[in-house]
Order: structure tokens, then C-alpha cells, then sequence
């Protein structure tokens, strides 16, 4: 236990249970979940001012979100991490419409938003996450990990009104033919089932290798 707190202490990112379990020399990230519970109840029943939080899709050794306030004028950090009312608004868009061209928000915005973009990408909270295939096959911009953890979140269904505001995902087909078709476009993209797997654990790595932050509201990392 001593070895996963310690861990969770110096981390600067948010960690998995997998990570976890590797750095703390456990037999599983199983173990590592469960020593996190017993973490969290001595954290309680101490009265501590630390407890680890789930975020994005990892854990990190937070302070109580009451010392936030404090904690804010000892590290300077709402002049660190403060955004301009037209890059939150820009953000808000890419989060609950994404994958989203630069179009389609300047749409919505009624501005040029290319700026903002750059902006919010130098900071990692946004990223290309592919290309739209329509004409010119534009950038398509979608959130970070560090977005996530930025804002507390464990992922974006966690985002306010999100069921309201989020696109619904697409309706299966219906005619026999086409899900036969997609099937075999899904095969040919290499979606079957030891690929996902093996994407998974690629995404995972990756993932832990985000840059980390904390956000407004949320309690301070240790």
C-alpha cells in the first residue's frame, strides 16, 4: 500500500490501475484497485486532507476540493490555466459535437475560430482526431485526456446535460445487406476483437504519457 501511495504522490499524470500495479510491483491492477479503496477509507477515517480521485481514465492523490481556493494563490494558478470567454466557448463545442470540422464551429460561433484553435490545441486540451470526408477532407477536433483531467471528468458522459447536448449515436442499419457490408468494412479496418484488444492496450500507453493539469473548481493534484 505504502508503495502505491507513494506512486500516486510523485505522479504527475494520472495513472491506471494497470500503471499502478507496475509501479508499485503489485500482483495486478485488480490489487491495485483494491488498495485504492483501503487508501481512500484511512484517508477518511484520519480526517486527511488527501483522497485519489478516478479521472479520465486513471488515478490521481488530490487535495480536498475546500483548500482549493488557497491553494490557487500559493501556486498561481487561476493566471496559469485561465481561459478567454471565446476559447471556453469554442471548447464547449468541441466537446459536446465532436469529432468537429473548424467549419462547423465557426458556424456555430459565427467567427473565424482558427486562432482559438491553435490556442486550445498548444495547450492540449483539443487534438486533430482525424479527417472529415467531405470536400478537402477538412481536420476533424476532439478533446484530449487531459481535457478530462483538466475538468475532473472520467469521460465525456459525465459532461453537464450531456444526454441533451451530445449527438446521438447513429441508428444500426437496418437492411440485413448493409449491417453484412459494415461488417466486413469493420474486418477490413482490422475492428475484430484481438485488434480491439490490442488497440486498447496501445491507447493505454498513450494515454499515460499525457501531459497533466488540474482544473477550475476540482481538487488540487498533491
Amino acid at each position: 500500500m505504502a508503495r502505491l501511495e507513494a506512486a500516486l504522490f510523485v505522479a504527475d499524470q494520472a495513472l491506471s490501475a494497470r500503471r499502478l500495479s507496475q509501479y508499485a510491483s503489485l500482483a495486478s491492477a485488480a490489487e491495485a484497485r483494491q488498495l485504492v479503496e483501503q487508501l481512500n477509507a484511512a484517508y477518511d477515517q484520519s480526517g486527511s486532507t488527501f483522497r485519489i480521485e478516478t479521472v479520465a481514465t486513471g488515478y490521481r492523490l488530490l487535495t480536498d476540493p475546500r483548500y482549493a481556493p488557497w491553494l490557487d494563490r500559493l501556486h498561481q494558478r487561476q493566471e496559469k490555466q485561465k481561459l478567454s470567454p471565446p476559447a471556453l466557448e469554442t471548447l464547449a463545442i468541441v466537446a459536446y459535437r465532436q469529432p468537429i470540422t473548424r467549419a462547423d464551429i465557426e458556424a456555430v460561433r459565427g467567427v473565424q475560430t482558427a486562432e482559438i484553435l491553435k490556442q486550445l490545441m498548444e495547450r492540449g486540451l483539443i487534438r486533430i482526431a482525424g479527417e472529415d470526408d467531405s470536400l478537402g477532407r477538412p481536420y476533424l477536433y476532439g478533446t484530449t485526456r487531459l481535457f478530462l483531467e483538466v475538468f475532473g471528468l472520467r469521460s465525456l458522459n459525465e459532461l453537464p446535460m450531456a444526454e441533451r447536448l451530445r449527438p446521438a449515436p447513429a441508428a444500426p442499419p437496418s437492411d440485413d445487406g448493409e449491417e453484412e457490408g459494415d461488417e466486413q468494412a469493420s474486418s477490413e479496418a482490422g475492428d475484430t476483437p484481438e485488434a480491439s484488444e490490442t488497440a486498447e492496450a496501445e491507447s493505454s500507453d498513450t494515454e499515460d504519457a499525457a501531459e497533466p493539469d488540474a482544473g477550475d473548481g476540482q481538487a488540487e493534484a498533491a
